[in-house]
């Protein structure tokens, strides 16, 4: 097989019968014809190759392995570009929906375990490829049977697969990878609830702070995708772990001594605090002196990008109609100078709902 005959295949065959004439065509016809595979054999096949690399790249003793296992891996590449060429298109023609259909059934039947060899087999693939399979499961996530969305059903059933895709952060050859299939599966509510209620979310404060930048970076948009997306799964989370959570979020990426962390972390800060679905986690956060604290240091930073993402949480401190004591006492303690830096606060770009804001937390601490 060269190339890829979905989704494609019918007019390149009906072309190829076209060209080659009656008789010689209808020979060229049959010849042509056996080399194109449903989008069911394509997935099988996947699944055998995949199973053969797995079980067998730890176990291969002698040169005659080796070469088998090459050209196995030579077969495996061009079935996952035949995967990704039926999902996606080819460049010249549209995915065919009944071939999607197919091969989406085929790849998360009952008891099959394709996307399990997947992801296992992930590091034993080259870049290249690699790349095509996160694009092929991403795919395959929004990929609706019968109007639904039958992956959330086999992540559900198979969840863990998400502790194996959690452990790629450990793995720098393959963080990148797996990070990204992990966003692609808690895009499922089923998945992300599974991840927010297991110890993997207190890594994440350790991933965050890795020292390769891009591993790093990719793990903060993984952290912020699952404490965001899904509202009422995000909300359950932050009132069961609300302790050690804010905790090490204030210590470790608030108090951070790396720049992008902080501004990273601010902002998410204030996603969450604003969110209408975490008002009772809100109101337990602004009642700390503590938290007080660390926002008012954040306002002095010399970044006016993390002085504006900290000024729209101290807002919500000082917009409180219920400040505790101490809380109403710290902002009393410091009326002065924080009247001064708020005179002086402004974006370089005039923006009204940040002048009214602004307005506002005057006239609060004004009366203090």
């Amino acid at each position: 097989m060269t190339g890829c005959l979905w989704p494609c295949a019918a007019a390149a065959i009906a072309t190829a019968a076209a060209a080659m004439g009656s008789r010689t065509g209808r020979r060229g016809w049959g010849l042509f014809r056996s080399k194109v595979r449903s989008p069911v054999e394509v997935v099988r096949q996947t699944r055998g190759l995949l199973s053969y690399i797995v079980e067998n790249r730890k176990a291969r003793n002698t040169n005659q392995d080796a070469k088998h296992e090459q050209k196995v891996m030579i077969d495996l590449r061009k079935n996952i570009t035949e995967m990704k060429c039926i999902l996606y298109g080819n460049g010249e023609a549209e995915p065919i929906t009944e071939a999607c259909t197919h091969l989406t059934k085929e790849f998360f039947k009952q008891n099959s375990n394709t996307l399990h060899l997947l992801i296992v087999g992930l590091p034993y693939l080259d870049l290249e490829t690699q790349k095509d399979v996160t694009q092929i499961v991403a795919n395959l996530q929004r990929q609706k049977v019968d109007s639904r969305i039958i992956a959330s059903d086999y992540l559900e059933a198979n969840k863990d697969l998400l502790d194996t895709l959690m452990s790629g952060y450990d793995n720098p050859d393959i963080a990148i990878h797996y990070s990204t299939i992990l966003r692609d599966c808690i895009r499922h509510q089923v998945a992300a609830r599974y991840v927010l209620g297991s110890e993997h979310m207190k890594k994440f404060f350790d991933y965050i702070q890795l020292p390769d930048f891009n591993i790093a970076s990719d793990a903060f948009r993984t952290f912020k995708e699952l404490l965001t997306r899904h509202k009422s799964s995000a909300a359950e989370f932050f009132t069961r772990n609300y302790d050690w959570f804010f905790s090490e979020f204030n210590n470790r990426l608030l108090s951070s001594s790396n720049y992008i962390i902080r501004r990273q972390a601010i902002q998410l800060l204030g996603d969450i605090l604003l969110d209408r679905s975490n008002t009772l986690v809100m109101v337990c956060y602004v009642s700390s002196k503590e938290n007080l604290i660390i926002l008012m240091n954040l306002l002095r930073e010399q970044s006016h990008a993390i002085q504006v993402e900290a000024f729209h949480v101290f807002k919500l401190f000082a917009a409180n109609q219920n400040k505790p004591p101490e809380i109403a006492g710290i902002l009393s303690a410091n009326k002065s100078k924080l009247l001064k830096f708020l005179a002086g606060f402004a974006l370089d770009k005039e923006d009204q709902q940040l002048e009214a804001d602004k307005a506002m937390v005057i006239a609060e601490i004004s009366t203090l």
